[in-house]
């Protein structure tokens, strides 16, 4: 039996700062053979009636799909005589500790790393026989399981069965000077070996879908420990990572007992392990051919790299991490809490989906586990955890028509509300009073707001680590006296408020001005998580422990939507939706699905119950709120899966570091930007000047105004111009700080608005195809190969304003990219310059007020823009 353990570290204080990435399988590679009396040696397949698979035996045999309107271009196809489907039996171990996860391959039981092809067949209607009642069928049968697909399925589609397997290994000794050796080697005898299913069917005009499923391998592993086996197979989990490139042509056995977890004394670890049947593989391996050039993009929010060629990627939600590689902070998080440095692939938001610089896209289906590797620089291998694998292959002849192609099916977010994108979003916090006095020092410098967001209106109170929020969703009327009145009189002046949720609940036994207990509420509603033993999961979270909404629960929904309408119903207009990515992977949900795959599950839910809440609101809604635009709600969330952009409205990239760093300062929220609208994400944005100061006696970082300023000049060009006044206000620059910082302020919320009437078209063609307000060059210039190489360094608005922000501490230039592909100039828009050369690099002078900001000469939106600028006194 295969182990799954769970070790938990939330309360272990002093740790490695330097933790070691997790072990890893590594790239799996075999051979191809085929039965040539039941396969042909070349022949051209149709899928649907858009697609078409080739087959041909040469070179080893080889797979490959493309479009009817472009049949020479592929848009998958399998590397020449290697297989595509192979499969493993492997040890699982998944630490924990406060919303951070690291998922480690252990001990390997066996590998079937080669493959045969026995029959490729064309199925033009749905076929009985494909109901065959084996025992090495993964449920006995496999056509019922596709049957409930069959609805739209465009016929005819194509089915490959096979064999994956291993060979047996031999052991021969042999003598060459004086030297005596013991080699390996592999006899033509298969070893162990399980049947596998491959499905391909046309989803639509430009799609198609695959499945792979495996039987169960025809072995039996034996019960009875082996203290030399054990020991053998440790020694294999140490060289592990030795061999991450290294061909796997092996199929190895351990004999000691498959539950059997080695329990440390450390007081701190809690451990916890499931057992699975040896009968069944736990990873399944799709591996496709990449060229040595191209170019990954995608895999939803990352942070840290654009261009994924040659790294592994994980798709798992969870806390982006404090520092992520930058230091000293690294160090520090690490060295206090386990793991919550995170490191560069870490995220709140990953999707399984890529698209590519040769115009190829794919997506997983389902929630497990998985792993993109991109390391061996022909090919793709894609491991999920699980015993099969399912998504879409997607035809596209640009990066544009890929993700509307993409979004056609995995969703786009609705169009927003204007008075969000119509002014500035002021993040305050402190009650009735600070916010009032803010407010008025905002007028005298002719702010233009949409909105003030209040995420401290639950209220504050002390713990170890300083003030933190009430986890209580209801108004605290001592902070926020007056608390309808203060909505009425914004509303009055067309500004709305904001306020803050999440799924959580904290016990509030010891708050005195509570008018309602929710994580009593919902414990007697038995809608919380459960731990194993039946009781609600008590998640740590900083200073104090909460429990967490069991979203999967029939009650769940409706009854948080109430809290919800209570919110609105007091004038509220929208609300941070926030968490979302902590789901304990050992926890017990209502549904009885495996916590792990619900885990990057919990993030669509979460954000579905947000959406419904919206929808069912709007169409309640009676007279003049209901015609009224400007009563429409919205919210924002950081945590999102795959399928988030269909339930989300709005999205913010988490919590950066207050620091010009590259994996978790404000580099890093361009990167984060950019990828996730290449994901699908097309409204995203971030914390003006960051969120996480640290104030450690000797680690201090600490938002200065020169990075404030910058920010502002940044999201000035994103969906959304927010402040947020950081985890220590007291330590940050603040807009409010003096007259340089609200004039910067008002200055750029006023840039925000003299583009509104393109943002507004912006909104409306992502709602329609799912194109993203702020854009990577790519999206627009894939034939150029110096666009390729830019990460954060400058990204588009539209396809008509082109922006370079000053992302490095002192400087008062940057270097510009004019990308190939435009007939037209670029226009500086603070000075009138015009940039005419294509495939050049100029030097452009952006000192704070005035950063690096082009449109396209002779467009209607570029001298609109500039029109509105001389208009609002900016130029």
């Amino acid at each position: 039996m295969a182990a799954l353990k769970i070790t938990k570290k939330h309360h272990k204080h002093f740790n490695n700062p330097f933790p070691s990435s997790p072990t890893v399988l590594p790239s799996i590679q075999g051979t191809l053979s085929f039965n040539s009396q039941k396969v042909p040696s070349h022949q051209i397949f149709s899928i649907g009636k858009d697609f078409q698979l080739l087959w041909s035996s040469k070179v080893g045999g080889l797979l490959s799909i493309s479009h009817h309107s472009c049949p020479s271009r592929p848009i998958w196809s399998t590397i020449p005589g290697q297989a595509f489907v192979s499969a493993a039996l492997v040890e699982t171990e998944v630490e924990e500790s406060r919303g951070s996860f690291a998922v480690k391959d252990g001990d390997v039981h066996l590998v079937c790393n080669h493959q045969t092809i026995e029959e490729i067949r064309l199925i033009d209607q749905f076929d009985h026989s494909l109901e065959p009642k084996c025992q090495d069928s993964p449920s006995g049968h496999l056509g019922l399981e596709q049957k409930k697909d069959m609805n739209g399925t465009q016929f005819p589609i194509l089915l490959i069965t096979g064999w994956v397997f291993s060979m047996k290994k031999k052991k021969r000794q042999y003598q060459k000077d004086g030297i005596r050796a013991e080699i390996q080697f592999e006899t033509k005898d298969p070893s162990t070996r399980a049947r596998y299913w491959l499905l391909f069917d046309q989803k639509n005009n430009n799609q198609v879908g695959f499945q792979v499923m495996l039987g169960q391998p025809n072995f039996k592993l034996r019960q009875k420990a082996s203290s030399t086996a054990s020991g053998r197979y440790r020694g294999f989990r140490r060289r592990l990572g030795r061999i991450k490139k290294r061909r796997l042509g092996f199929c190895w056995y351990t004999s000691r007992p498959r539950g059997y977890v080695t329990v440390s004394s450390a007081e701190e670890e809690i451990q916890d392990k499931r057992v699975e049947e040896s009968t069944q593989f736990n990873r399944v391996c799709l591996t496709y051919s990449s060229e040595a050039n191209e170019r990954f993009y995608g895999f939803g929010e990352q942070f840290s790299h654009l261009d994924f060629k040659g790294k592994r990627v994980p798709i798992f939600v969870q806390e982006q991490g404090i520092g992520r590689g930058d230091q000293p902070i690294t160090f520090a998080a690490n060295l206090v809490s386990y793991r919550a440095g995170g490191d560069w692939s870490t995220t709140y938001a990953p999707s399984p989906f890529y698209m590519t610089s040769k115009m190829r896209s794919l997506y997983l289906e389902g929630y497990h586990y998985s792993v993109f590797d991109l390391t061996v620089h022909d090919r793709v291998q894609i491991q999920m955890h699980g015993s099969s694998v399912q998504g879409r292959i997607l035809h596209g002849n640009s990066p544009s028509e890929l993700i509307e192609h993409s979004t056609e099916t995995i969703g786009r977010p609705p169009e927003l509300p204007e008075w969000i994108i119509s002014g500035a979003v002021v993040g305050m916090q402190g009650g009735t009073e600070t916010v009032r006095h803010i407010w008025n020092k905002l007028k005298t410098y002719n702010v233009p707001i949409s909105a003030f967001w209040l995420q401290d209106w639950v209220g504050q109170r002390e713990t170890l680590i300083g003030s933190q929020l009430w986890w209580n969703w209801e108004v605290d009327t001592k902070r926020y006296y007056g608390w309808q009145q203060l909505v009425q009189d914004l509303s009055a002046r067309h500004i709305k408020v904001l306020t803050y949720c999440n799924p959580c609940l904290a016990p509030t036994h010891e708050k005195p001005n509570k008018r309602r207990n929710l994580f009593e509420e919902a414990k007697s509603l038995d809608i919380l998580v459960k731990d194993k033993h039946g009781q609600p999961y008590m998640v740590p979270n900083t200073a104090f422990d909460v429990g967490m909404l069991d979203l999967t629960h029939p009650k769940t929904a409706g009854w948080f939507k109430q809290i919800l309408q209570e919110m609105v119903d007091e004038g509220v207009r929208g609300w941070m939706a926030d968490f979302g990515e902590g789901l304990p992977v050992d926890a017990t949900l209502y549904s009885g699905e495996d916590p792990i795959s619900a885990h990057n599950r919990y993030p669509e839910l979460w954000a579905q119950i947000n959406r419904e809440f919206v929808e069912e609101w709007k169409s309640n809604c009676v007279g003049k709120v209901k015609e009224d635009p400007q009563e429409a709600l919205v919210f924002f969330m950081r945590a999102g899966f795959r399928n988030s952009p269909k339930w989300g409205m709005l999205f913010w990239e988490g919590d950066q570091m207050v620091s010009w760093q590259a994996n978790d300062g404000i580099k890093s929220a361009v990167t984060g930007l950019l990828s996730s609208g290449l994901s699908g994400y097309a409204f995203n944005h971030s914390d003006i000047g960051g969120y996480c100061a640290v104030n450690l006696p000797f680690i201090k970082y600490r938002r200065s105004e020169e990075l404030l300023l910058r920010w502002m000049e940044l999201n000035a060009f994103t969906t959304v111009f927010r402040t947020h006044e950081g985890n220590k206000p007291s330590s940050n620059s603040q807009f409010y700080s003096n007259h340089q910082t609200l004039s910067q302020f008002a200055r750029f919320a006023e840039v925000y608005r003299a583009w509104k009437f393109y943002r507004i078209q912006l909104v409306k063609e992502a709602a329609q195809k799912g194109l993203p307000v702020c854009r990577h060059l790519f999206l627009h210039y894939p034939e150029d190969e110096h666009v390729h190489s830019l990460s954060y360094q400058q990204f588009l608005v539209g396809t008509e304003i082109l922006v370079a922000p000053v992302l490095d501490k002192g400087k008062k230039n940057v270097k510009v990219y004019f990308p190939v592909g435009e007939s037209c100039d670029w226009q500086h828009i603070w000075t009138g310059k015009l940039y005419r050369g294509q495939g050049c690099e100029a030097w452009v002078e952006a000192p704070i007020g005035y950063p690096a900001v082009f449109v396209k000469t002779g467009s209607t939106i570029g001298e609109t823009f500039v029109k509105n600028l001389r208009d609002f006194s900016i130029l």
